[in-house]
């Protein structure tokens, strides 16, 4: 045995180990360092292996004494570092841009392949194990397993179908042909997450999610369109049905004001104007608070503007009886259907009803200027008011909210100026009648003190001006328990 060829052999396996535990040492965080260190001693090792006229791409059965399991090594490191240096090339320079799942993906495969590939060599190129019987007897063993595995098989190639695809990313919301919806956080070779409305976790199948049709809500972006139908009484012409419906949709606070929500009228009849009022939201979990927002707001405006809702598609009225206009919502019934005076009695109503003065202003009128003081409570009566906060739109106001009651009883100054969007009306109490009948009605006085300290005025709700106001709800019981001399 010549002493040349032995440390060759030896040299060949000291460098394939050398390569092994430097290529670790070089962690995860360096990954072209560590296709250095894998070229090197991969050329290093070949430069080595043809030195010794060692071919490791032919089988030749071990004859020189005690060089078997030099040779055998030697190969098996020879293939190892072949296969760690192409997997060092995909993992660097196989990038699609802007789509990592698809890159990963694409990785996953080319690597998976490698390390097959080199098994399969080395199967065959060291130890001479025939390929073609192996492949052929596996051949077999794979459509066993196809059909045992067909379900989970399914998933994993609808997935990659899926990923390659990409029709959703992590974090969209997606809705399914099934009604099934909820934002993606999570997705593997074999199934996808859901976090639905419920804020449970729904987990689907790829194979089932890749034969359903799927809604991408959150492309091109999440603003999401939403449409409230209404029926109205034809008690006025349809086009002023069609601006008091855009005052409900500009006095929205949950919906999208850009772009601009439209009201197109869709039919009418002897029956009901049918209006057709369209507009977005953020995101798919606003969609709720801002349909109930519209609803509520519809009920007030048409209130407000004395139209009807009419009754559903199908149903007669009642004993063929004419339709007639509603007369002027009156300043009692904005009261009772405002949360913070609904339990007033008649009586306590009417005495404010009898102090009220109602007063008009034109669209983008000042009402109440920024740190000014309000002249008396206010209630709107028709259109659009909003707080605006160093310019900027804080709170839009519909009909029956209040303001200006913070500011009467204790002189403290308007953290937001008040602008009229439209033309609009307002109730008036001024503050001198406002302060006489609240000595003249201590209990009148309670109790609107219990009403209006559990919730402030609108412009509360700005997150600029919360704070102050929160603050000013205590004051203001203060000051009308103040009036009486009622103990704190």
């Amino acid at each position: 045995m010549p002493q040349q060829t032995f440390l060759m052999f030896v040299l060949i396996n000291l460098l394939g180990v050398a390569g092994i535990v430097i290529w670790h040492l070089q962690g995860r965080s360096r990954p072209t360092a560590r296709l250095i260190v894998q070229i090197i001693f991969f050329l290093a090792m070949t430069f080595a292996v043809t030195l010794a006229g060692l071919n490791p791409f032919r089988f030749d059965a071990p004859h020189l004494d005690g060089l078997g399991s030099l040779v055998v090594a030697a190969k098996i490191l020879w293939w190892t570092h072949l296969s760690w240096a192409t997997i060092g090339f995909v993992r660097i320079y196989i990038v699609l841009d802007g789509r990592p799942r698809e890159a990963r993906l694409l990785q996953d495969l080319i690597v998976a392949i490698v390390y097959l590939g080199v098994l399969l060599s080395i199967m065959a190129f060291v130890f001479g194990v025939p390929i073609g019987t192996l492949l052929a007897t596996s051949g077999l063993i794979a459509v066993i397993l196809g059909l045992a595995l067909q379900n989970t098989l399914g998933d994993v190639f609808s997935g990659i179908a899926l990923t390659l695809g990409r029709p959703y990313a992590i974090g969209d919301w997606i809705v399914l042909g099934d009604g099934t919806e909820g934002r993606v956080v999570a997705s593997n070779w074999r199934s996808t997450y859901l976090l639905t409305f419920a804020h449970n976790l729904v987990v689907l199948p790829n194979s089932v999610l890749a034969r359903q049709s799927l809604t991408n809500v959150s492309k091109p972006d999440e603003n999401h369109q939403l449409m409230v139908a209404v029926r109205v009484l034809p008690t006025r012409r349809p086009r002023f049905v069609a601006d008091v419906m855009r005052d409900v949709l500009g006095s929205c606070n949950c919906i999208l004001h850009e772009p601009a929500p439209a009201a197109i009228v869709g039919s009418i009849s002897a029956a009901a104007i049918e209006v057709e009022l369209y507009f977005q939201v953020a995101g798919p979990m606003q969609r709720g608070a801002a349909r109930s927002e519209v609803i509520d707001l519809i009920y007030r405006h048409c209130a407000a503007n004395g139209l009807s809702l009419a009754a559903p598609l199908g149903t007669a009225l009642l004993g063929g009886e004419q339709i007639a206009a509603l007369p002027e919502t009156s300043f009692e019934i904005l009261l009772s259907s405002n949360p913070q005076f609904s339990e007033l009695n008649a009586e306590e109503r009417e005495a404010l009803a009898a102090l009220a003065v109602k007063r008009s202003f034109g669209a983008g009128e000042i009402i109440v200027e920024q740190g000014g003081v309000a002249t008396g409570l206010m209630v709107v009566r028709t259109g659009i008011l909003a707080f605006m906060h160093d310019g900027e739109d804080a709170l839009r106001l519909a009909p029956g909210d209040c303001f200006g009651a913070l500011e009467v009883l204790t002189s403290r100054p308007e953290a937001c100026a008040v602008k009229a969007l439209t033309r609009a009306s307002v109730y008036e109490i001024p503050k001198a009648a406002f302060e006489a009948l609240m000595g003249e009605r201590p209990e009148l006085a309670m109790s609107l003190s219990k009403r209006l300290a559990q919730k402030s005025p609108a412009a509360a709700e700005h997150k600029d001006v919360s704070a102050a106001k929160a603050h000013g709800r205590t004051d203001l019981v203060h000051a009308i328990r103040a009036m009486f001399h009622t103990a704190q």
